[in-house]
């Protein structure tokens, strides 16, 4: 690993190495990779092609291997020496990683794991450039749930401006999503459904007021169905983060909508992503 992202990625392998009964959570692990809290996740899943959790996971457990085979510790002591004080938390996910509990491990031991990870992002046909914005103004409604839910919002949102003759102050519309997927439970996610609104246009009664940074930005437009745009999060931050020699900012990522699933083929959607970058 030589890039600067596959460093971070290392130092953080290393930490938790080095550390496996420490605080390993995201915001930590952010901490040590020197990176926003908001795109290390994404940025160390399309790199390596495991979660943050399974790489807790399976490094604390591989400790655990080790200090099975090398020492004569008492388990409960290797558990808690793992971050794991509770004895059975710690031999059902033993058991789980290594296929074997603690016990039989410690008199067979073979290191066999059910870990197979494959790295990600490797799609290559999107265009990304890099823009400068002057920062956008959203009249926009909070969802909490399945992001694939929230055209429902983008629905109520088109009805108030219809009937509020709202229109003429509405230049697009952008969705803000605050979580990742893959970390955080369905139920939980947290996103701003949002209208683009022309400079000095009044907020849409009933709606709150999103601001979207000023600054750089990679803007990467993708073709195709909202259901399959993970394809384009995993190549903007598995391949071309890592390669720009950009860091991204401390801001969530934002979609804008360039035109209408209400009268366009999934496939013939497009949607701009927008990374904010440290300026």
């Amino acid at each position: 690993m030589s890039s600067p992202y596959a460093r971070r990625i290392m130092r953080v392998l290393t930490y938790i190495h080095d550390h496996p009964a420490e605080d390993l959570s995201l915001d930590r692990l952010a901490d040590i990779a020197a990176m926003s809290r908001f795109h290390w996740h994404r940025v160390f899943l399309a790199m390596t092609g495991e979660t943050c959790a399974q790489a807790v996971r399976r490094l604390r457990m591989f400790r655990a291997a080790r200090w099975l085979e090398c020492t004569d510790w008492p388990i409960p002591q290797i558990a808690a020496k793992v971050g794991y004080p509770n004895i059975t938390s710690f031999s059902r996910t033993f058991g789980d990683e290594m296929g074997c509990s603690p016990v039989s491990f410690r008199k067979n031991p073979v290191f066999k794991t059910k870990t197979d990870q494959k790295p990600k992002g490797t799609h290559n046909m999107f265009d990304i450039e890099l823009k400068e914005t002057g920062g956008l103004r959203l009249a926009a409604l909070a969802h909490k749930g399945a992001y694939t839910a929230v055209g429902a919002c983008f629905e109520q949102l088109a009805d108030m401006a219809q009937k509020g003759e709202y229109w003429p102050h509405v230049s697009g519309m952008a969705g803000v999503h605050y979580d990742d997927p893959t970390v955080v439970a369905e139920k939980d996610l947290r996103c701003h459904a949002g209208l683009i609104l022309t400079k000095g246009a009044p907020l849409l009664h009933g709606t709150q007021e999103v601001h979207l940074p000023h600054g750089p930005h990679a803007v990467l437009r993708y073709k195709g169905s909202y259901e399959e745009i993970k394809v384009a999060y995993d190549h903007l931050f598995g391949q071309w983060l890592p390669g720009s020699g950009k860091d991204p900012a401390d801001a969530p990522c934002f979609e804008v909508y360039l035109n209408n699933p209400a009268d366009t083929a999934p496939a013939d959607l497009l949607t701009e992503i927008y990374l904010p970058l440290a300026a």
